[in-house]
């Protein structure tokens, strides 16, 4: 299960926020409620440890553990339930001056169920879980072939990553003299075979055992593709993990692109494909309806304070503050929000052009 850049934003920042903290000794508290566990045998767990903390010999620790498991169960007290991903809790004394006093208490939902129950006082918040959930898991292996060359690579979110590139040593159509046709054919034929022989064992390495692989995606010019996965002693696992077949104009890299622009009915889920999709309505009305569009920092806020943005295009690359300045205001209004990364032509586009655009819910002169 990934999750939305909408998501990776806000937990991203959560992140950054806790991550600023240090404690002075092993007195910052972090707790992780795994779904489905019941709350209350957690807050009796915080309770015990309470008790348990009366035995640390430094007093400023001792009180500063004590005071922030207080904090942190008055605010689990506020739950009636685990909510329904989990919930991570953290909770110190994060005054900048040792013998100061400033109580805080974080707690978010996770966009993915937590499985882990954690409780831990150390000098940083523990934040590996939650950093972990940025980390896309799902993939898919792209795969273009021809008779003279092949490359192997696997697209992960957003990113298209090549692990291997083969050239064969198929002949060219010309032969060198003294060589019969015949003989000529057969070398062409068999130095083929054994480049589909090696682009097959490529795939069986890259692909078989990753658990986290949802399909492979082959493409190539012509009929060569089909007569790679029928001759190449692909193995069965393999075989089944195919999802598509493209035909494509283009090898290399040029073709891993192409590859990907054409599968999209395939990869329909993936956000790589939705953010492509929006951003290229919102280029296509840009060309043919200016008034249906904005771009640009204060155009939009203009339009967005207006009432009149149906969706607000955000590019990760716009400041913080800014972003959630414009989530803001997108509530009031009741804007669709999308966070686009720069990890496509057009999220590179939208940061070039302002990184803020908007497509209207009805023509502006």
């Amino acid at each position: 299960m990934d999750i939305t850049e909408k998501q990776k934003f806000e937990l991203k920042k959560f992140i950054k926020e806790l991550s600023q903290h240090k404690g002075r000794h092993t007195e910052l508290v972090s707790v992780y409620i795994p779904k489905d566990y019941d709350i209350i045998k957690i807050i009796n767990h915080l309770d015990q440890e309470k008790g348990t903390a009366t035995n640390i010999k430094s007093a400023s620790t001792r009180k500063n553990v004590i005071d922030s498991l207080e904090k942190m169960t008055q605010h689990l007290r506020l739950y009636k339930r685990t909510p329904e991903n989990g919930l991570a809790v953290f909770s110190g004394n994060v005054a900048e001056r040792e013998g100061q006093q400033d109580f805080k208490v974080w707690s978010v939902e996770p966009p993915i169920p937590l499985k882990t129950r954690i409780y831990r006082c150390d000098k940083e918040f523990v934040l590996d879980l939650l950093q972990d959930m940025l980390q896309t898991k799902e993939v898919y292996g792209l795969v273009i072939v021809d008779r003279r060359d092949a490359i192997v690579a696997i697209l992960k979110g957003k990113t298209i990553i090549p692990t291997v590139k083969t050239h064969s040593e198929v002949p060219g159509k010309t032969r060198a003299g003294g060589q019969s046709s015949a003989r000529f054919e057969r070398l062409r034929e068999g130095a083929k075979k054994d480049h589909f022989k090696k682009v097959a064992e490529y795939m069986k390495e890259q692909f078989l055992g990753n658990k986290n692989l949802k399909g492979i995606i082959i493409g190539g010019p012509g009929t060569t593709k089909n007569e790679f996965i029928e001759t190449s002693g692909l193995t069965a696992e393999v075989k089944n993990k195919i999802i598509a077949v493209k035909d494509l104009s283009y090898t290399g890299e040029f073709g891993l692109q192409e590859l990907l622009e054409k599968s999209q009915d395939v990869l329909a889920e993936e956000s790589i494909v939705e953010e492509k999709k929006i951003m290229k309505k919102f280029f296509e009305l840009l060309s043919t309806k200016q008034g249906m569009v904005s771009y640009g920092v204060e155009e939009v806020m203009k339009n967005l304070k207006m009432g009149v943005v149906d969706t607000l295009l955000l590019s990760e690359a716009l400041d913080e503050k800014k972003i959630e300045e414009f989530e803001n205001d997108a509530k009031v209004v009741g804007s669709e929000v999308k966070i686009i990364s720069v990890a496509t032509t057009e999220g590179i586009q939208l940061r070039d052009i302002g990184k803020v655009a908007a497509i209207l819910r009805y023509e502006v002169k």
